[in-house]
């Protein structure tokens, strides 16, 4: 059977899917009748969902990075995460936090923390699922651990993530944060309550409320989808928020890309061009802040 072609109408039921109602029945029926069948269906979800089994950028046992898997103090508990550096390093480094999206501290996110390490930063993946005791395997159930959630609670053990690189041996005392997704939205709100944040670069994340925007310091590097109406709805506002409020800030829409669309192990969301211009940006505002 030929796969049907992957319309907007199949990627905005799996952005529904996956962000809003988390109903896998509720999404293959509509996805059937997208593509025309159940066996259709069937055949591009796959193409949707995020493949785990491809290939890393940079492969665990790169000789040029240092990962371990570490426990580090949360808000209410421990906290587990992955740290990455320079397998060699001249001096002291920047640091970086990234934060993963609604499916938890898993290959893909691994993978993205040695791609920034590779620039000669240290890195630090928290697993924001940790007070549940981490992430699965299982994404599906991944998404539905994240609303037991408080958004509190996952504030407060960013701000314990962005304390504990503060004094991390090797580090020089900045930190920045980058995420995707659900961890575009966690930037958004560390921006806001972190006041010692050094940079801060969120991929497609949901905005912090406009009333909020005062309290950020820290420089941002906002990247959005073009093709990404949920997201989108609420740049016009915080742009505004931003410029009222003085704040150092760049935004880039990437005009065709969809949600996620940093994501390579994603087929029908993944857009390399986009993807690659707006790393090439991330890397070099994470210099310009951080020092590296």
């Amino acid at each position: 059977m030929n796969r049907p072609p992957i319309t907007q109408a199949m990627i905005d039921a799996y952005d529904e899917y996956t962000h809003l109602t988390l109903d896998r029945r509720a999404f293959m029926e509509k996805l059937s009748k997208l593509a025309g069948s159940g066996a259709a269906a069937a055949a591009v979800a796959p193409l949707l969902a995020a493949n785990s089994a491809q290939a890393a950028i940079v492969a665990e046992d790169d000789p040029r990075v240092k990962g371990e898997n570490i426990t580090f103090p949360g808000s209410k508990g421990e906290m587990k995460g992955y740290l990455v550096r320079p397998a060699e390093a001249g001096g002291k480094l920047g640091t970086v936090i990234v934060v993963h999206e609604n499916r938890g501290l898993n290959a893909h996110i691994r993978d993205v923390a040695r791609r920034i390490a590779l620039e000669g930063f240290i890195v630090l993946a928290p697993d924001f699922l940790s007070p549940l005791g981490g992430t699965p395997d299982d994404e599906d159930k991944a998404r539905e651990m994240f609303t037991q959630l408080s958004s509190e609670q996952t504030i407060a053990d960013g701000l314990a993530t962005v304390a504990y690189l503060k004094k991390i041996d090797g580090g020089n005392g900045k930190v920045g944060v980058v995420g995707f997704c659900w961890g575009g939205g966690v930037v958004n709100d560390l921006a806001v309550n972190a006041p010692d944040l050094d940079a801060a670069v969120a991929y497609y994340g949901r905005q912090p409320k406009s009333e909020d925007v005062a309290k950020i310091k820290a420089p941002l590097l906002l990247h959005y989808a073009g093709k990404d109406e949920r997201i989108d709805a609420g740049i016009d506002a915080y742009k505004a928020a931003l410029k009222a409020g003085g704040k150092s800030f760049t935004i880039y829409v990437y005009e065709g890309a969809q949600h996620a669309f940093n994501n390579d192990t994603s087929a029908a969301r993944y857009d390399k061009v986009a993807a690659d211009l707006a790393w090439g940006r991330t890397i070099a505002f994470l210099k310009q802040n951080l020092g590296g």
